[in-house]
């Protein structure tokens, strides 16, 4: 599903209260990490990743490499943190790509 604007702003209302449950660090990204990462969004749908300090990466590195490989949107970035949306593979777990798709 390609975001519209309305939409995007939608998520990122959404996504204004989570914490973020993935990190990327020194270890940098891997194949696992992006099959965990998939995992997670399939149950959730929309989540925060955050970059650490000590990472090799650069937010626009991680964005790239998450957006090449995978049909996970990056909704936003700010500063260290992106904002990722996927829609479930899940037919019970469309709670929130429903709602998107009603805006």
């Amino acid at each position: 599903m390609k975001l519209r604007g309305k939409q995007k702003r939608f998520l990122r209302a959404r996504a204004n209260h989570l914490q973020p449950i993935f990190a990327v660090g020194k270890e940098g990204l891997s194949d696992n990490w992006l099959a965990q990462l998939d995992g997670a969004l399939d149950r959730r749908e929309l989540i925060k990743v955050n970059i650490l300090q000590n990472a090799d990466v650069t937010t626009a590195e991680v964005k790239n490499f998450i957006e090449s490989k995978t049909n996970i949107q990056v909704v936003q970035t700010i500063g260290r943190v992106l904002v990722l949306f996927k829609v479930s593979a899940n037919k019970d777990m469309r709670n929130l790509s429903d709602q998107v798709a009603k805006v």
